[in-house]
């Protein structure tokens, strides 16, 4: 802003009104040095050297920009400007029409244009007669640091001397004034640090992570400078204009042991070293300041993270003590006294200061936290504090540069009425967002020593290394999956079995069948006409129906009724019979009541009427009965929730426009989601609302809208809420993007103007609905002090799947495997899986199913069907990574009747090998196995002699064929001794297994059509036997599906 100002820029008269006066305010006020001052003198020169100057501050602070060769005076009566042409054009803008003195409560201004070759001596005459005669004309306040070069400031200074003025240095008493934010200012301060945090996160942090992932050699001064080369980028500035962004001080990035933990030093030329790297970096946007400081750690030890952990307490413990009315020093003090109590031996190691307020100027030296500053906070004021630990020993260090390492953090907060100050850097710093944890080199090197060990072996030759270089890879993936999963196997039965004997003590409560009594004496019966005419009676209060049973009135509760209805009003039917079935304990028979159509003399209706009426009536309170019980059953087992706190604060993070998924009505409604003290409130139009506590919150999933249709906040909840008369553990919020319906009416050109611009809209509207679901998620994540953290679905290990009717993608988090874009949405929580099992795994599939075990043996399994065979490989790694065990499988198993023989005997079940009953080869010879598995099959039926050695040929005539195809299960899995056999030839083979089985199943049946075949085992298994080991079913057959 420091050239020549045009007239085009406009200025805002309110703002400099408002400060104007604020300024004239406190001065009259005459507190500190305001009390010594008769008059003000604010001279700006030329000076391109100078990034922060009170003059320059005070001046963008007033008309919003700075004014170069512009002399200010400010008397008690009058304020005059001398400036050039251009600029007095500008400042008209403000000046007051003549006559009216005092206009808005401010002196008038009186515009001095100035000469440029001319001496001024007359416009400089002109402001020392105002200074003489203001107040007592003496002393004179100035920002005594300020000193401009050139011939014009020298010429006015020469003139103030002469005549003997007393300067006094206000600089500390109009820092206290400015401040105090207003809330335009607060936000652009905002914007700041978002921006701050956005290159830190998008860039900053990411570029560190891509330089030790690489192990890269970088000088700090390079990495600083691609820093504000990334601040010319649009995609960093979270949609700023570039050209209102700049850096308020270069980066700071240092480690390998040499740390300075202040902003004035600048990043050395050394190469980066992967310890702790501290980093330091502000964006002033629109002249506005933001800091941040983070220190990235590569691998660091215990010891180093416990004290950053401490350095974070440190930090929470200066957030609270900054709060409107409390003095600098205290807060200083507060901290250190934490120091003494926890860890003393930091005390020299801190910085010496916790930091400083921050504006238009970046550093406001009279509003520094340390142990002498008497200046008291006040509400809208902005800090930037710092807080760090320098010339720490790291014990583990071998090296020089490992020995010394510091930390340090910083963030931009806002200090409040009352409560902690709000941090406006979002940037995470717990120690896993900071921390970057490599792989051991013990692992690499025995990977390693591995590969040199198979060199030696005869693959001498560079060609044929290279040709199975591939392969090998893939090979050894597949055998440290394989390895880790044998390691997981052991650990899985070993847990399960000392979880169920730890169950086994704690009895299960068996609940009581709730009885239905409809009168507990007889004399609540009633004494109607009805009854003693043995006619049917409904007694609606007590929800009674009361029949003639072989002459005697019988009161039947509803709930052990059954109405059937026969006959009705058709003509020729002789009457209407109404059947009423009392479901009791003793079977009772159905008792019939049959009423005549036909009218006897002087009667009114036909006696059937009275039976048609109480059907009627029947019915009516036997709806009414099953409402009440299904509301009943619903709420029977919620637990009760704490109450929502309300926070009365205007500035709770909130989101508009979005619907709730279950409805509260039929129809769906909008409303606004507000986050409070202790959880959240969805407030729809119609007003009604829904609470979900923060601590009733098992997973909380943003699913934001990249090849969505719907941007989604979904909350699984550990405990069922009430809502729309039902209970729900599954919450969303989510709000549409762009058209989920198409107008196919449209048929213009597809490069339409409209069609093209209706896309640019949408994505310009996904981009604001993602920064603002992810600004709320920030302020709730600050808010919950990061207790309550959402999960981003990860996309590119999504894969398709069946878990309900249709299919859907489902994606993993970092806990969970969700999908809630559809509804019902689907979470299971990787925490309480005891292990997945994978079905139909046969080689001519396209799909295959995946069937999820609950460490909770009670609970029903999981299917998810339909998932394509190209996943499989994409999920086993997944799961690996989450040391989940996995098992494949040929057959569908019956899970219901598994699941319940391990409840019914878990000790039985562990004894037998557990869980190892679903492993594709067994850990023994396959002979082994045959024989165990023939075991578990006589348990199950005894054969006839003849099928028994027919069973056997079978079984021969398999492991026969083991040989001849035992190239061919190699190839599928990868093998590279690959023996030479087509895929043409393979499908011909296996066509010819097919037919062989069919047919001798076909001549099995026509032999005994008598007998009961056990089920397809011998098929399934023949069939597939060249994607697996032959002869082996999946399981034991007891537990397969009839």
């Amino acid at each position: 802003h420091r050239d020549g100002v045009s007239m085009a820029l406009s200025l805002d008269r309110e703002a400099y009104y408002r400060r104007v006066k604020r300024l004239y305010g406190n001065w009259q006020k005459g507190e500190d040095d305001y009390a010594n001052v008769d008059a003000i003198v604010v001279s700006v020169g030329v000076d391109e050297e100078i990034v922060y100057a009170k003059s320059t501050a005070l001046q963008t602070w007033l008309f919003g920009y700075e004014l170069t060769d512009t002399i200010m005076v400010f008397c008690e009566d009058k304020i005059l400007f001398m400036a050039s042409k251009k600029k007095v054009e500008f400042l008209k803008q403000i000046a007051n029409s003549k006559g009216s003195e005092n206009a808005n409560g401010v002196p008038a201004i009186t515009l001095l244009v100035r000469e440029k070759n001319e001496s001024n001596k007359g416009n400089f005459e002109k402001m020392i007669e105002a200074l003489k005669g203001s107040k007592s004309g003496k002393r004179i306040g100035v920002f005594s640091k300020d000193r401009f070069p050139g011939e014009f400031m020298k010429s006015w200074n020469d003139c103030l001397s002469k005549e003997g003025f007393q300067k006094v240095d206000i600089s500390a008493v109009v820092a206290y004034t400015i401040a105090v934010k207003e809330d335009g200012e607060l936000n652009l301060m905002r914007k700041a640090a978002a921006i701050t945090s956005e290159v830190f996160n998008k860039f900053f942090k990411e570029r560190v992570m891509e330089i030790v992932d690489a192990d890269e050699k970088v000088r700090h001064s390079k990495l600083a400078e691609s820093v504000e080369k990334a601040i010319e980028e649009k995609k960093y500035l979270s949609g700023a204009d570039p050209s209102t962004v700049e850096m308020c001080y270069p980066p700071i990035i240092q480690s390998g042991g040499n740390y300075n933990l202040k902003f004035s030093v600048v990043s050395d030329k050394n190469h980066m070293h992967f310890g702790a790297i501290t980093c330091a970096m502000g964006i002033r946007y629109k002249s506005y300041c933001s800091n941040l400081v983070r220190t990235l750690m590569v691998d660091p030890p215990q010891e180093v993270q416990d004290n950053y952990t401490f350095l974070l307490q440190l930090q929470e413990e200066l957030l609270k003590e900054l709060r409107h009315g409390v003095k600098l020093c205290e807060v200083y003090a507060a901290v250190m006294d934490v120091v003494k109590k926890q860890k003393p031996e930091l005390l020299n190691k801190i910085t010496k200061n916790l930091g400083f307020a921050m504006g238009i100027e970046f550093r406001e030296g009279s509003l520094v936290i340390n142990s002498k500053n008497q200046h008291r906070l006040k509400k809208g004021m902005v800090f930037s504090i710092n807080v760090g630990f320098s010339d720490l020993t790291n014990k583990e260090g071998k090296k020089p540069e490992e020995r010394t390492y510091a930390l340090f953090i910083g963030d931009t907060v806002l200090v409040d009425e009352d409560g902690p100050a709000t941090i406006l850097t979002s940037v995470k710093k717990k120690v896993k967002n900071v921390g970057i944890f490599l792989k051991n080199e013990d692992e690499e090197e025995e990977e390693e020593e591995k590969d040199e060990a198979e060199d030696l072996l005869g693959r001498s030759s560079r060609a044929a290394a290279l040709l199975t270089e591939r392969t090998r890879n893939e090979l050894t993936a597949e055998e440290k999956r394989r390895a880790h999963q044998k390691e997981l196997a052991m650990q899985l039965n070993e847990e399960a079995k000392r979880r169920l004997t730890e169950q086994k003590g704690e009895q299960q409560i068996q609940k009581a069948r709730k009885s239905n009594i409809s009168y507990k004496n007889p004399s609540l019966m009633p004494k109607e006409p009805h009854i003693r005419e043995m006619k049917i009676y409904i007694d609606k209060k007590y929800e009674t129906v009361i029949m003639p049973v072989f002459g005697i009135a019988t009161p039947f509760h509803i709930a052990t009724i059954k109405v059937s209805s026969c006959g009705g009003w058709a003509p020729g039917c002789p009457g209407r019979a109404v059947l009423l079935h009392p479901v009791t304990a003793h079977r009772t028979s159905p008792s019939t009541y049959r009423a005549s159509n036909m009218k006897t003399p002087g009667e009114q209706t036909v006696p059937a009427l009275n039976l048609q009426n109480a059907f009627r009536i029947i019915k009516e309170v036997q709806k009414r009965y099953k409402t009440r019980e299904a509301e009943e059953k619903e709420k029977e087992g919620i637990v009760k929730q704490d109450s929502l706190i309300i926070n009365l604060n205007r500035s709770n993070p909130k989101l508009k426009d979005l619907y709730i998924r279950p409805n509260i009505a039929q129809k769906r409604m909008q409303g606004s989601l507000e986050a409070h003290v202790n959880g959240f409130r969805f407030t729809s139009v119609r007003g009604d609302k829904v609470d979900i506590l923060y601590n009733n919150i098992k997973h909380a999933l943003f699913q934001p809208c990249d090849g969505e249709m719907i941007i989604v906040l979904h909350f699984h909840l550990k405990n069922a809420i009430m809502f729309g008369k039902k209970r729900h553990t599954d919450v969303q919020f989510y709000t549409e993007v762009g058209e989920i319906t198409t107008d196919l009416g449209k048929h213009q050109h597809m490069h339409d103007r409209d069609d093209l611009y209706a896309e640019q809209m949408e994505r310009e509207m996904r981009h604001k609905l993602k920064t603002a679901f992810k600004n709320f998620i920030e302020k709730v994540e600050a808010l919950t002090k990061e207790e309550l953290e959402f999960e981003v679905p990860f996309r590119d290990l999504g894969f398709n799947g069946a878990p309900y009717r249709s299919t859907c993608l489902l994606q993993p988090t970092s806990s969970a495997l969700v999908n809630c874009t559809e509804w019902p949405p689907f979470v299971v929580t990787l925490d309480e899986v005891e292990l997945i099992h994978f079905e139909r795994v046969q080689f001519h599939l396209k799909n295959f199913d995946m069937v999820i075990v609950y460490k909770d043996y009670s609970k029903k399994v999981t299917m998810i069907n339909a998932i394509p065979v190209a996943s499989l490989d994409p999920i086993k790694e997944w799961l690996n990574s989450c040391d989940l065990k996995y098992t494949e499988g040929v057959q569908s198993l019956n899970w219901t009747k598994i699941m319940k023989t391990i409840v019914d005997d878990p000790e039985g079940f562990f004894e037998q090998g557990g869980w190892s009953f679903l492993e594709p080869e067994g850990e023994g010879s396959d002979a082994e196995v045959g024989e165990s598995e023939s075991e578990i099959e006589d348990e199950t039926f005894n054969p006839s002699e003849d099928e028994y050695e027919e069973e056997e040929e079978d079984s021969d005539e398999d492991y026969s064929s083991e040989a001849e195809e035992s190239d061919y299960s190699k190839e599928s899995m990868g093998s590279e001794e690959e023996s030479g056999k087509d895929w043409d030839e393979l499908e011909e083979e296996a066509r010819k297994a097919d037919r062989e089985s069919r047919y001798e199943e076909e001549e099995e049946q026509s032999r005994s059509l008598s007998r009961k075949r056990k089920g397809p085992a011998h098929s399934s298994s023949r069939r597939s036997s060249h994607s697996r080991s032959p002869g082996r079913s999946s399981g034991p057959p007891k537990k397969k599906r009839k």
